[in-house]
């Protein structure tokens, strides 16, 4: 998917929220474990129950890594049934020397085409670069995350910046000004994470044109209008991203509807504040 489509997704749904299937079989209601495959059937009526309200899913693999084949199975027959008209990311935070991302992005790109992957920097240009080699197709680097151990090392100043305070910066930010050069903003985004609204308006700074992905709204209690205030530039350039406070709204044979619910009141909340920025529509 490409850099307009996506935007023009955005702009028809009045929408740029994400959906993240991190479906643990073991929180999916006890009643879909009478499906062959409980996992998809869970996905299926929570797609069917938010497609029209979001521009974006994203599983995490993890939670169908962790079941080996099966869950292999289920992811594979997820991102198939995934409409064309939203984006898809690959939440697996992959990165290895070249001829390994290499494998991996064939894994993710041309076996179950997604769109998009994360990708963690920590390697560098020569782990990365492989990945932006598919047409049409998406790296979404790891920048600032979310969790609380982000502050161990993304915030950390790099030693090897000048002594000026004013000229230091962290090594989130140099990921970010570095990565600008392996690719642009139509193949690389960023994973900023919610629970840092007051870093947006920096990171919009150096990064004015690239999307960011952004978790942490929900559950993790990120702002969604001061991120949006902030981080928002005239092509949206978010993809908001909630996980467990969608897809777990419920563990009856109600999930799908209360799943629904959730997101049509993020949908909503966006559309208002799309209405209040400056947005263009081309």
């Amino acid at each position: 998917m490409t850099r307009q489509q996506l935007f023009q997704q955005i702009l028809q749904k009045r929408s740029y929220l994400c959906v993240g299937l991190d479906s643990d079989i073991n929180r999916i209601p006890k009643h879909l474990l009478k499906f062959d495959d409980p996992v998809f059937e869970f996905n299926k009526q929570i797609i069917d129950a938010t497609k029209d309200l979001c521009v974006a899913y994203k599983p995490n693999t993890a939670f169908y890594e962790s079941r080996g084949s099966a869950g292999w199975q289920s992811l594979e027959k997820t991102i198939a049934y995934i409409p064309n008209t939203h984006f898809t990311i690959a939440d697996a935070k992959r990165g290895d020397i070249g001829n390994t991302s290499t494998q991996y992005a064939k894994a993710f790109f041309e076996s179950m085409t997604f769109d998009s992957i994360t990708v963690a920097p920590y390697m560098g240009v020569d782990s990365v670069s492989p990945f932006l080699e598919f047409e049409n197709k998406w790296v979404i680097l790891l920048a600032l995350t979310s969790n609380k151990g982000s502050q161990d090392f993304q915030y950390k100043d790099l030693d090897d910046e000048p002594a000026s305070t004013a000229d230091r910066f962290p090594l989130f930010e140099k990921v970010i000004r570095v990565a600008q050069k392996w690719g642009t903003a139509e193949n690389l985004m960023y994973v900023v994470g919610a629970t840092h609204p007051e870093m947006f308006e920096r990171i919009r700074s150096i990064a004015p044109d690239h999307f960011l992905l952004v978790p942490g709204v929900g559950a993790q209690g990120g702002d969604l209008r001061k991120i949006s205030k902030f981080g928002m530039n005239d092509h949206v350039g978010l993809l908001v991203n909630s996980s467990r406070s969608i897809i777990f709204a419920s563990d009856g044979e109600d999930f799908g509807e209360a799943a629904r619910g959730v997101a049509l009141g993020y949908q909503e909340e966006m559309a208002g504040i799309l209405g209040e920025m400056k947005v263009v529509t081309g």
